[in-house]
């Protein structure tokens, strides 16, 4: 198939979005499952200090409430607002935006099941990582001081949403999360697939490698792979599920198993989420938090190659080429597949749109 570059590049990107749209589906639709049994209010009254039941709580809220990057960041603000500790907060932004199901799910089909355990294996790395050096770092005064400055008009509209409907059907109320879920996320998608697409078209392989260091020391390599993730991760300016398309191209061409990993982690740090930070918790605070969490997300990634590499859980041999890469549109099971989903995602539509309230 001959086309431009640009063609392709939407062609690639179209034809990946295409093989995974069942998985999405299915991941977005136990997420809105999740999020109708947990209580966001009942949340906030545990989280008020940072002990390890806390983080494991926030952790495992995070997990259940699926949010782009920048509604991760609003709900971790509200959460706090409302008396939730700050280092449970972040937990629970990264949680919910890197331990969803349908982040899992479309990992789990375009790079393999040894990245979706990497993945919640490093994070429950990441946040102890950060936790503690939240802990040695972060000015207590500075955490009241940011207390004391109270609540975000935004975050309390957001409240408001969520009161609105909590007298609705659970499959209403199931429906409206899935969708909300799919209107908070389709630009992070769109630009994921579109991104990973340009690049496979247009970036030639050996420019990969000049990022990479793939030869001499072990350790160096590992560490260098790791810490140019997160910066490849901030440029990109894609977030959560989108980021996966990418990492794939990435793993294609010669980054390390932890660079992968510390790669996907860094949705919570590009540039316009940074800027969102500054406005909600201040520059100082915004300035330790990013540093953390980019410290963080560089030893997690080291740590868990270190881990995976002893165990013999990385993939070895030659690496496929990056899905993005040979995509196309065929008459398979992936289609039959994506038509149930389409017809689920209809249905869910139909009955959110039946109930006037929600839609709005």
């Amino acid at each position: 198939m001959h086309m431009n570059p640009i063609w392709m590049g939407i062609y690639h990107g179209a034809a990946m979005f295409w093989e995974t749209l069942w998985a999405l589906v299915l991941g977005f639709a136990i997420s809105a499952a999740l999020q109708v049994f947990v209580s966001k209010e009942r949340m906030t009254q545990l989280l008020g200090r940072s002990g390890l039941k806390e983080i494991l709580l926030a952790t495992g809220f995070g997990a259940a409430s699926s949010s782009c990057s920048y509604a991760a960041a609003s709900i971790g603000r509200s959460a706090f607002d409302k008396g939730a500790a700050l280092v449970p907060a972040l937990a629970f932004m990264f949680a919910s935006t890197n331990l969803v199901i349908e982040l899992g799910a479309v990992l789990w089909l375009l790079m393999g099941w040894n990245f979706v355990l990497a993945e919640i294996v490093g994070a429950f790395v990441l946040i102890g990582l950060m936790w503690l050096l939240m802990s040695i770092f972060f000015p207590t005064t500075l955490e009241q001081e940011m207390h004391r400055q109270g609540g975000d008009g935004e975050c309390r509209h957001h409240e408001h949403g969520e009161h609105q409907h909590e007298h609705s059907s659970n499959w209403a109320r199931l429906a409206n999360a899935f969708w909300m879920d799919w209107l908070m996320l389709w630009k992070e998608l769109a630009a994921g697939f579109l991104i990973a697409g340009f690049l496979a078209a247009l970036v030639p392989a050996d420019w990969w490698k000049v990022l990479f260091i793939e030869t001499g020391s072990p350790i160096l390599r590992l560490i260098e792979n790791a810490a140019v993730g997160p910066i490849i991760a901030i440029l990109s300016f894609v977030c959560s599920v989108g980021n996966i398309p990418l990492a794939s191209l990435l793993w294609a061409n010669g980054i390390s198993f932890g660079g992968v990993i510390s790669f996907i982690y860094a949705d919570l740090l590009v540039i316009p989420l940074i800027l969102i930070y500054r406005k909600y918790f201040g520059g100082r605070a915004t300035a330790y938090i990013v540093i953390i969490f980019y410290t963080s997300m560089v030893a997690a990634g080291v740590i868990v190659d270190l881990f995976f590499s002893a165990l013999k859980l990385i993939p070895q041999g030659e690496r496929p080429l990056s899905p993005i890469e040979h995509a196309t549109f065929s008459w398979n099971y992936t289609t039959w597949l994506n038509f149930l989903a389409i017809a689920v995602a209809a249905w869910l539509w139909k009955m959110r749109r039946s109930r006037p309230g929600l839609s709005q």
